[in-house]
């Protein structure tokens, strides 16, 4: 098993299931004879080159974020050459920075990074790079792709335009449709990418017309509060597009307490929560749209491939990828038992 070492001194037994499988296994560039651990063209699962992967990423004072990190140290623990030194993570721009630079000066071989602000993290990022050690940029990106050498996240346009099309063939035949719409922060362009996409989406069905926008800060509290309101305000709609699950907790109570079920909701995340109601689909949570934490494993997939000098199984380059956009699944009770393994909490 691997090294995972925490300020907190906390392990996370909790299996991922991750994208980074493409890693594993072997690559038809590969000779018939058996090749020496170290000068395998692709990563796989046999121990190789030991390798120090750094991991920063921000507080996890939300379901997701702390998905982030469980996913993180268990896709380590599964390899018994990986070593992970892991930060406390904060949402204090200069604390984070800090932390990274602590990992840069220890000469960990990989960084993995998750900013809490990816514009005023970039230039701890380039130091990384100059220094010799390679950048795993994880989901919110840096102002420069020359502070990473990989970027991996999920696909908000996606969620926004995935989100659209399922509630667009919902309610295509359905003449003067109404949705709304339940957003996160507005301060953050990720947020705007998913209004984006979901706009574009419903731009496909014109026969419906989104009627109201919220934006609810992530948070349940928020959610519960910002829904009643919506709620009060459109005495009838057709479909709810809430962008995140935690959020989603405070807006299903909202319904609940106003005792309305005439109408669709799609969620936004994946949370175990949201996939639990929908399997149970005795209320208005339909679906929920994928941004996938097991992106965190996947990351460390592809920082002991950058640490052992390997590719991507089955891809024919050598070298990793300089992105890899996850793809946004809708998840509803037809495929709800393909993906109960990955909610998080």
């Amino acid at each position: 098993m691997a090294h995972v070492t925490s300020r907190r001194g906390l392990l996370f037994g909790t299996a991922a299931v991750s994208a980074g499988a493409l890693l594993a296994g072997c690559t038809s560039n590969e000779s018939s004879e058996e090749p020496a651990a170290n000068d395998q063209p692709a990563a796989d699962d046999k121990p190789g080159k030991e390798v120090t992967i750094g991991f920063a990423g921000p507080q996890a004072d939300h379901g997701w974020l702390n998905a982030i990190n469980e996913n993180a140290k268990s896709r380590a623990e599964k390899y018994e050459d990986v070593t992970l030194e892991i930060t406390e993570g904060s949402n204090d721009t200069a604390q984070q920075i800090g932390q990274i630079e602590t990992l840069i000066n220890k000469k960990v071989d990989v960084l993995v990074i998750l900013p809490a602000d990816g514009k005023a993290l970039t230039q701890v990022g380039l130091k990384a790079m100059r220094a010799g050690i390679p950048v795993v940029n994880l989901d919110r990106i840096f102002n420069s792709p020359q502070a990473y050498r990989c970027w991996i996240g999920g696909d908000n346009y996606g969620m926004g335009l995935n989100a659209g099309h399922y509630i667009g063939e919902k309610l295509k035949d359905k003449p003067n449709a109404r949705v709304i719409e339940l957003a996160g922060v507005d301060s953050l362009e990720l947020t705007r990418q998913r209004t984006q996409g979901f706009d574009d989406a419903l731009k496909n069905y014109p026969n419906i017309k989104k009627v109201a926008r919220q934006a609810a800060d992530f948070t349940v509290e928020s959610g519960q509060a910002k829904m009643a309101q919506l709620l009060q305000a459109q005495s009838k709609f057709d479909a709810l597009w809430n962008h995140d699950d935690d959020q989603g907790v405070g807006a299903l109570r909202a319904i609940e307490q106003a005792g309305r079920d005439d109408f669709l909701m799609v969620g936004g995340a994946g949370a175990l929560s949201a996939f639990q109601a929908i399997k149970k689909d005795d209320g208005v949570l339909k679906a929920t749209v994928l941004y996938p934490p097991t992106m965190a494993a996947s990351a460390i997939d592809l920082a002991r491939a950058l640490g052992q000098g390997k590719g991507v199984s089955g891809l024919a380059e050598f070298e990793i990828p300089a992105s890899m956009t996850l793809y946004s699944a809708v998840v509803d009770k037809d495929n709800v038992d393909q993906y109960m393994s990955t909610g998080f909490k």
